[in-house]
């Protein structure tokens, strides 16, 4: 048998019950391909629970985050399944103020992944964790039936710590603070729409998949009194303004040609019906921050990779009260402002626009 032949071979590998059985199947997968990518210190000790190291770190608070990842397919333009759960749960932590520093990873596999394909995702992971610098050093493997799962699931949760000065809330919003963006809104969702090729469309959109954390701590340095932020991933960026509209008491306005969405996202929602507001982001986040420091927050964003193209999007406009002069509780709504001044509200949708999208 020649190297290629050999090659091929080790190419059609694929997963199978024994994988995930608990015997040598098993012990192969998880030292020859998990040990091997993730590789940390504590992982090849192959202890039953990772031991976590803060003394360096002036805790004021520890920050904790789970969420598991299912989006279809696995492989889309700007990113995979590993990549997002690695960058996901990054995220969480950090728009809360938090540095993350752990994760664990848990996989759901199903019978009849290519070994190849499986170990692609793992090093996408691998490579992610390194460039967000976050240690995975905890996990689990499952291996289930055929049709029991689409190819592979997989769950992170991730530990942080929150610095002593950081007090970030969803109830902060005050009449007069502005409403910024990090990015284009909307590629991830229409990035992950084409890749099933169910559409008969096609454009060159790619996923925003990025670590939020590597913008957001230097500027927490300089800024450290942001009133809210929220990374806008299932639901979008309506979704989530409303939600922090709702928790802080106040009408958020937005201005709709300064919306960030580029033409190619705006095209495609526009041929299928679709409201940008509302398509996931995956390095997107929703930043609400005192009117006096907001042009100097945008500039310090727009410097950065992950910021190029931030822009303030609209304000807060007033606060709610808890009752009206009839007795009625009132609700905090978000307004979105065409370039002819006229005015909608862009409420939470009943349902979501895509499933499975991250």
């Amino acid at each position: 048998m020649t190297t290629n032949d050999k090659s091929n071979e080790a190419n059609k590998e694929i997963i199978t019950l024994a994988h995930g059985a608990g015997g040598r199947a098993m012990q192969n997968l998880i030292e020859g391909l998990f040990l091997k990518a993730f590789g940390d210190e504590g992982l090849l000790l192959k202890d039953d629970q990772a031991r976590l190291y803060l003394t360096e770190y002036a805790v004021h608070q520890l920050a904790m985050t789970t969420d598991s990842y299912v989006v279809s397919p696995i492989q889309f333009p700007g990113g995979d399944i590993g990549k997002l759960a690695v960058y996901g749960t990054v995220n969480d932590l950090a728009v809360g103020g938090a540095i993350p520093l752990y994760l664990s990873a848990a996989f759901i596999i199903e019978e009849g992944l290519s070994i190849a394909e499986l170990g692609s995702i793992v090093y996408s992971m691998a490579q992610a964790a390194q460039t967000a610098k976050v240690k995975i050093v905890t996990g689990d493997t499952k291996v289930v039936e055929r049709g029991k799962a689409d190819k592979l699931f997989i769950n992170t949760t991730g530990i942080g710590v929150i610095p002593p000065n950081i007090e970030i809330s969803a109830q902060k919003a005050r009449p007069g603070d502005k409403v910024i963006v990090n990015g284009n809104i909307g590629s991830h969702g229409a990035a992950v729409m084409l890749a099933r090729g169910e559409l008969g469309l096609s454009a060159d959109i790619k996923s925003d998949c990025a670590p939020l954390n590597l913008l957001i701590q230097p500027l927490l340095q300089q800024f450290p009194d942001i009133h809210c932020m929220r990374d806008a991933t299932r639901g979008g960026v309506g979704v989530v303004l409303n939600e922090l509209a709702q928790a802080s008491g106040v009408n958020i306005e937005l201005i709709e040609p300064n919306l960030p969405i580029t033409p190619q996202v705006n095209g495609v929602c526009e041929l299928l019906g679709l409201e940008p507001l509302y398509l996931a982001n995956e390095g997107l986040a929703v930043f609400i921050v005192p009117e006096e420091h907001a042009d100097a927050i945008l500039r310090q964003m727009q410097q950065h990779p992950h910021g190029e193209h931030a822009r303030i999007i609209g304000s807060v406009v007033d606060s709610v009260p808890d009752k009206t002069t009839k007795g009625q509780s009132s609700q905090a709504l978000l307004y979105i402002k065409n370039e002819f001044g006229s005015k909608r509200i862009l409420d939470i949708p009943y349902g979501i626009q895509l499933p499975r999208i991250c």
